[in-house]
């Protein structure tokens, strides 16, 4: 079998299926530039908690935890990553061909430079040009990044706003290789409707309620605060609002959602707050599906900077959902079709995501034949195809 060396910071859920998939078909080798405190729990300062994922990220594969030299070891920071031994470690191994995910650590470019022309450079990524900017200090990015791609013989794109990006800083059509961006489709589509209903019981939302879903960090680049207010102006019967995670912005959001608040009065006199809006902490990835299937329509209001795909998408439409998608996401595209599986609405403008939200709640029967779309939409966008994309090219190279 042709030999496939991965150098990547740190086990990633996203990308574990692959290696396992990979695993089965070639002799692979992932190395971790992260070192051995990668598989710890860490603290994410976004979510504001130490984060340990629940699902085996260090089985069916052949792996290396690389030592770390770094003063603050970290995927935060260019200088996060400092491998002394790398470029030897990949050499002992002798692989046919090296991928490299990313190249913002001095490592992972250092690796790039070496090995250019000697084993082909394969590169992955999921940058866009969604955020560009003009300007003397753009100029300067695209002049640097036009030469770190100059050490990559293929790029895997993982959609077409990737595409435009990997094109724009030097990269031709040979070199340029779709493998999908994908997640653990399967996973998202087993059956967690017991417990999908039960966690709708738990937040006290009736069978025949409509709940939106939002499911992330609560941070400005996500946008949430824009949903929440779109919420709570149409102001709607029988419709509930859900935040799945932690993050910056939470505070802020309960805030204004208790505010808001209805009192319902009693006949006794007693005063009942009564809200439609609902907060649930971070889950972990064993229970993302019964979150996804437990709503009726799923949004991601990004406005950006650095939404550079968004896989919440690729598994609320692997869990049968409908989804609401901002222009900021760069899977928008790709997997958002508009008035099949959802909608595409303008980022920041509150008043298309309002008609977008009112239009796909208007009808129920409507919005849970869009979820019936999804699975057929994200079928392709699969950890499969992206494997066979990259086997293809390591079976072909000679």
């Amino acid at each position: 079998m042709k030999k496939l060396a991965i150098i990547v910071t740190h086990p990633i859920q996203y990308y574990v299926p692959l290696y396992q998939q990979l695993a089965k078909y070639c002799d692979l080798k992932v190395f971790y530039t992260w070192g051995k405190k990668a598989t710890t729990a860490k603290y994410d300062p976004d979510f504001k908690q130490k984060i340990e994922w629940d699902i085996p990220l260090i089985e069916g594969y052949a792996y290396e935890f690389l030592e770390n030299k770094a003063k603050n070891p970290g995927s935060h920071h260019f200088g996060g990553m400092i491998n002394p031994t790398l470029i030897n470690k990949v050499k002992d191994f002798n692989p046919d061909a090296i991928l490299v995910y990313g190249w913002a650590y001095q490592c992972h470019l250092s690796a790039l430079r070496y090995f250019k022309g000697k084993i082909p450079m394969w590169f992955r990524g999921d940058s866009t040009l969604i955020d560009e900017q003009k300007g003397f200090k753009q100029l300067l990015r695209s002049l640097f990044l036009r030469w770190v791609y100059r050490h990559v013989d293929k790029a895997f794109y993982v959609g077409t706003a990737n595409k435009a990006y990997f094109e724009k800083f030097g990269l031709k059509p040979k070199q340029l290789v779709f493998a999908p961006h994908a997640i653990d489709n399967h996973r998202f589509a087993e059956d967690r409707s017991i417990e999908s209903s039960d966690l709708r019981k738990q937040l006290g939302i009736k069978t025949d309620d409509i709940l939106i879903l939002f499911a992330g960090k609560l941070e400005p680049k996500k946008n949430p605060e824009l949903l929440l207010s779109a919420f709570q102006e149409l102001n709607l019967e029988n419709v509930h609002l859900l935040f799945v995670g932690n993050g910056k912005l939470e505070a802020v959001l309960k805030s204004k959602a208790i505010k808001d608040a209805s009192t319902t009065r009693l006949q006794d006199g007693r005063a009942l707050s009564k809200t439609h809006v609902h907060f649930v902490d971070f889950q972990n990835q064993s229970q993302m599906p019964v979150i996804y299937q437990a709503c009726d329509l799923f949004c991601l209001p990004s406005k950006g900077p650095g939404e550079t795909w968004g896989l919440a998408v690729n598994e609320a439409m692997a869990s049968g959902k409908p989804v609401l998608v901002s222009d900021k996401c760069g899977c928008a595209i790709d997997l958002v079709k508009n008035g099949k599986n959802g909608y595409i609405f303008e980022h920041h403008n509150i008043e298309d995501l309002k008609d977008k939200l009112a239009l796909l709640i208007s009808n129920k029967p409507q919005l849970k034949a869009m979820g019936e779309e999804s699975p057929l939409l994200i079928k392709d966008w699969s950890i499969n195809m992206q494997c066979a994309a990259i086997l293809n090219e390591l079976n072909h190279y000679d």
